[in-house]
């Protein structure tokens, strides 16, 4: 078994030194999709990302008639609280609400809040703060609150959310799209490898029918070649992503830290341990699998013993 595996490996990169231009050429085109399969990859990791933290981050603000009180606004959330979307909801009192104030615009000076200290100028501004298991689902959430009894004002953004669904898409749409053509071009230059080695090796071949070889033992090498030109075809590609996401990741970091403070983390780019894994796995397997396939029907097709 291991004499046969070591064959097939030798004659295996024997097809591939005899056709260095063509394998060379489909490992370079392999190299460009699965490069480009890597850097949109990280963009739509990065942006899933950026979506989700936004959902997690972006809520919707009830506000109630000021001539509620306490307990009955506390009935109102608990009404509201058990429609199956809302993940989290928090309650801020008018008095928690003029306390955050004062810490946010006057910091330090107490005493430029001293005029207000028995009267609140938030009175009536109790409010819950939603956030939903699904941002997508918001405007039906928005009509829902709009129409509870009590509720004087909602107020909501998707924005950001939309910008980056939006993004996603576009991204999405346009790697499927040019991987897909380079796909199609490193299948045709890998399909022409086979077809040229099978051709080199014709006379071998038809000698090793007649002593006996298995179609197993004759097209094995084939495929073997394929699988190294895909594996490789990924493994280049892989290395230099991994360096070149370290670098842009820190210089993102070092530049546009402002961006992911504690204030909105939403732009908060993934560290390479999180997205390498997996990139790499789906590139190995498209990369391998590009070659062995295309060899193996390949082989089928056009080497006739």
């Amino acid at each position: 078994m291991i004499s046969t595996f070591l064959y097939c490996l030798k004659q295996g990169v024997i097809n591939i030194c005899r056709n260095i231009l063509f394998s060379l050429a489909s490992v370079a085109t392999i190299s460009a999709c699965i490069f480009l399969f890597c850097l949109f990859f990280s963009l739509i990791a990065n942006i899933q990302n950026m979506t989700y933290s936004a959902e997690t981050k972006v809520g919707i603000t009830i506000f109630f008639n000021e001539d509620l009180s306490e307990e009955e606004i506390l009935a109102i959330g608990e009404e509201i609280s058990r429609q199956p979307n809302i993940r989290e909801m928090k309650y801020i009192s008018a008095d928690q609400a003029w306390e955050s104030f004062q810490k946010e615009y006057f910091g330090d000076m107490e005493d430029l809040a001293a005029g207000f200290a028995d009267d609140n100028p938030l009175a009536g501004s109790a409010s819950y703060e939603i956030f939903l298991n699904d941002i997508s689902k918001q405007g039906d959430m928005v009509t829902y609150l709009n129409g509870v009894t009590g509720v004087r004002r909602v107020v909501y953004s998707n924005t950001v959310v939309a910008g980056f669904s939006s993004l996603n898409r576009i991204v999405g749409g346009l790697s499927a799209l040019i991987i897909g053509i380079l796909l199609a071009v490193a299948i045709f230059l890998i399909s022409n490898t086979i077809h040229v080695a099978a051709a080199f090796r014709k006379q071998e071949n038809q000698i090793m029918r007649l002593i006996g070889a298995t179609n197993f033992m004759i097209r094995a090498p084939f495929v073997v070649e394929g699988l190294i030109l895909g594996l490789l075809g990924a493994a280049i590609p892989l290395a230099g992503m991994y360096a070149l996401y370290i670098r842009a990741a820190q210089y993102f970091s070092d530049n546009f830290a402002f961006l992911a403070g504690d204030s909105s983390g939403v732009f908060e780019i993934l560290p390479v341990e999180t997205v390498f894994p997996s990139m790499a796995a789906v590139s190995l397997a498209l990369g391998g699998g590009i070659g062995f396939f295309v060899s193996f029907f390949t082989i089928r097709k056009h080497l006739k013993v």
